[in-house]
């Protein structure tokens, strides 16, 4: 750090690590020839004894290379000639550039020559006494006179008197505006990194001061950041240089006394850049100004829990809390700490509830300002290190009281409840006007998505082991699995932290009946799902179209299946049927294969003593069959349908009339769509199926059963075109032939046969009522010589 120091300017190094790029953005390089020049211009001025707007520009041109200038020892030279050249009368604006060039000097020279500097210092010192002072060259001023102590060369009669005149010009009152303030600390930071005890603190006194005097800058996080790499930066320079003196000075004014003067952002990240200083020595003589910053932090975050924070300037300190906490390394626990940084990440980080209050304020012409705002949050400080607070609030929770643990899991489940309802009427509103501030807004919630899942895990390693209460276990699963529903539209990727929690507490919940109802009522009910919401311009949307909503009603139907066992009838009924039903006919088909697999989890589930759970099955199976054939071929997945009419003739009590009903709807249904089959080389895929499901229930569905369904089965297949008909008294001799079924088997060897002979009959038939060609004389004529060989084979 002290050598990035040296290498880079102060003020650039303390902005860079702030996230601030305004000098930068500021300055243009200049070409060697246009410096060469410049210097050239500014030698001519001193020959013709008069400073012009063409000389300010060539000053002006020196100023815009930035960084990359470099001014030796003949530059200092012409610069102090101009400082105190009294018959010249130059601009009052000029000053600070001159200063600036003394200042870029002083920073880049390996070894600037003693004489010089002195001269310097005597040509600054005059300025100050004889020109009016500007908040501009009261800026380059301050940074100067830094800089010219931090000269291990100055003299300590001219440091003294570079450190008098730095104090008092910061103990007057200026106008300070923000883009000043890096410079105005880089000058504070050299000074405190050089002077004695005294003016140490009086220059502390400044620092942490500045914002809460009259005409002072504005609290910002940028400018708390500057604090805490500042303090760093001269702390760890105090280590080096054994001048713990001044560490003790730091530790009794700033952290261990209360000053209703100094703003208590800045004091926050002064005690983490103390913090941080320490973290980089191994010397054990720090211990006391770590417990003493510490200590502050902690009474700064009581006084913050204490009271409401509804202030501008209160959210910056909760932002500079959590960042201070981020960047400390390993921090003490309390809880104080852990409520600060909660409201941080729900009001602060992300600051949803202001976003949407504007948003649904405005309704339709949502105003550029608001735009803006959420484009800048995202480009901010604070959301770039939302992982990295999340972490700290992670760690903070483990090491929490049981009371402030609660407290703070209930913020969290409710932060993720009212995510839900405000970001769905946000996007049904949004969408189709206003798609980039959607996608803002979305790239936002995806941070605090992964914030709840990391949260969760760290709740679940806590609370769901063996000393915890068992109902304080299942408590906490449910809220667990009905916050994640909440933001399940947010996930972008496969977490692997997602799906350990998923399975812990998944698999707490499905062991527990009590757990397994009231997260299954949790749902949103029917009617809440199917209203018809209508926006200030009449804009309508149909359950299916809700993106956030249909993903929650997902995160459900994957997860009850793990639970059906423990489901009641009754609960079932009521909450999960009417939505499993729905949400069979929505276009996405990963929702459809859910409701599907959810049907099929619950007839397999339960005892067949549970005559009410038995009477639910067979009464649901009625409403299934009718939705997924209404549904079919489109919108209903032919292998989601086909497992659940495989489970309930599996599952239902033999010789059920809903399992006549069920075969009875998928012939009638196969029948409609066989119709339009006309040769082989056009079958229509959808039939095809069917017939291969009605195939396959030959080996599935009981005894009592078997005889409807051959029947019915027989009717269809005479109906069939030839070709058709070939193809299901092919796959029918095969399934036959290699049955085991000694039950059944001799049933349908019988069956088998006279469906042939239909078959044939049907199409001799059909063949008689139009000439019949020799080729198609020949081929019935081998068909049944064919079908002879089989059934001998049978």
């Amino acid at each position: 750090m002290a050598k990035q120091a040296q290498t880079f300017f102060l003020e650039e190094w303390i902005q860079t690590n702030s996230g601030s790029t305004a000098i930068n953005k500021t300055t243009t390089p200049q070409s060697a020839r246009a410096i060469i020049q410049a210097w050239a211009h500014l030698r001519d001025s001193l020959t013709q004894k008069s400073f012009t707007q063409q000389h300010y520009q060539s000053l002006q041109t020196l100023m815009n290379s930035g960084i990359s200038l470099y001014v030796a020892d003949p530059q200092v030279k012409l610069v102090i000639s101009f400082l105190s050249a009294s018959h010249l009368s130059l601009p009052s604006e000029s000053y600070p550039l001159f200063l600036r060039l003394l200042y870029i000097w002083v920073r880049k020279s390996s070894k600037p020559s003693l004489a010089l500097v002195h001269s310097s210092i005597d040509v600054v010192l005059h300025l100050f006494s004889s020109q009016p002072v500007t908040v501009k060259l009261f800026t380059e001023g301050i940074l100067l006179l830094g800089a010219f102590t931090f000269l291990p060369s100055t003299s300590h009669e001219k440091r003294t008197q570079c450190l008098d005149l730095f104090c008092k010009l910061l103990e007057q009152d200026y106008n300070l505006f923000d883009d000043l303030v890096p410079n105005v600390l880089a000058g504070m930071g050299y000074a405190l990194s050089s002077c004695g005890a005294i003016h140490f603190t009086r220059i502390l006194d400044s620092l942490f001061g500045i914002w809460n005097k009259q005409g002072g800058p504005s609290v910002s996080v940028s400018h708390g950041l500057m604090v805490l790499h500042l303090v760093e930066w001269v702390l760890y320079n105090c280590i080096q240089s054994q001048s713990f003196e001044k560490i003790a000075t730091f530790a009794r004014q700033i952290l261990e006394a209360s000053n209703a003067r100094y703003a208590p952002f800045s004091v926050v990240m002064g005690a983490a850049g103390a913090l941080r200083a320490s973290n980089r020595s191994v010397s054990t003589g720090l211990m006391e100004l770590r417990s003493s910053a510490e200590n502050r932090i902690e009474i700064i975050a009581n006084d913050i829990v204490s009271k409401n924070v509804n202030e501008a300037k209160d959210g910056v300190l909760l932002q500079c809390m959590s960042l201070a906490l981020a960047r400390s390394g390993d921090v003490f626990s309390s809880d104080s700490l852990l409520l600060c940084l909660a409201s941080a990440l729900l009001t602060e980080i992300f600051p949803f509830t202001r976003f949407y209050s504007k948003i649904l304020e405005v309704r339709v012409n949502f105003s550029t300002t608001g735009i803006h705002e959420v484009n800048e949050h995202l480009q901010s400080i604070i959301f770039k290190e939302a992982g990295m607070i999340t972490n700290v609030f992670c760690k903070q929770y483990a090491r929490a009281s049981e009371g402030t643990k609660t407290e703070v899991e209930n913020l969290i489940w409710d932060f993720c409840q009212d995510v839900y309802m405000s970001h769905r009427q946000v996007v049904l509103m949004l969408r189709g006007k206003n798609e980039d501030l959607i996608q803002d807004l979305e790239e936002i919630t995806l941070r605090a998505f992964y914030m709840v899942v990391f949260f969760a895990l760290a709740v679940t390693k806590q609370k769901l082991v063996p000393n915890v209460p068992r109902e304080i276990q299942l408590d906490i699963s449910v809220k667990i699995l009905i916050s994640f529903s909440c933001l399940e539209y947010f996930r972008r990727m496969r977490l692997s932290e997602y799906m350990d929690t998923i399975r812990a507490v998944a698999g707490s919940v499905q062991e527990d009946q009590i757990a397994c109802v009231s997260f299954v009522e949790s749902i949103p009910s029917y009617g809440d799902l199917t209203k018809v919401h209508v926006s200030s311009n009449k804009m309508e949307f149909t359950w299916s179209k809700d993106e956030m909503q249909t993903s929650r009603i997902l995160f459900y139907l994957r997860v009850i299946p793990t639970c059906a066992e423990c489901i009641p009838a009754p609960v079932f009924r009521k909450t999960v049927a009417p939505i499993l039903f729905l949400y069979m006919g929505h276009p996405n088909e990963k929702v459809t294969r859910a409701s599907h697999s959810t049907f099929v989890a619950f007839i397999s589930s339960g005892k067949d003593v549970d005559s009410e759970r038995v009477l639910l099955k067979e009464q649901l199976v009625y409403y299934y069959m009718q939705r997924s054939l209404e549904g079919y071929p489109g919108v209903t997945p032919f292998e989601g349908m086909a497992s659940g009419v495989a489970a309930l003739v599996r599952y239902l009590p033999a010789g059920s009339p809903s399992i006549f009903y069920c075969v009875h709807s998928l012939v009638e249904k196969a029948s409609s769509l066989c119709n339009e089959w006309k040769d082989l080389d056009d079958e229509p895929e959808p039939c095809k199926k069917l017939l291969d499901l009605l195939l396959r229930l030959l080996s599935l569905v009981d005894i009592q059963v078997l005889p409807s369904l051959m029947k019915l089965l027989a009717q269809l297949v005479v109906q069939l075109p030839e070709d058709g008909q070939n193809m299901v008294l092919n796959d029918l001799y095969a399934q036959v032939s290699d049955s085991d079924d000694v039950t059944r088997k001799p049933a349908l060897v019988s069956w088998v046969q006279s469906l042939s002979y239909l078959s044939s009959q049907a199409t001799i038939n059909g063949a008689t009522k139009r000439p019949e060609s020799s080729g198609a004389k020949s081929w019935n004529k081998g068909r049944l010589l064919g079908l002879n060989r089989i059934f001998a084979r049978l």
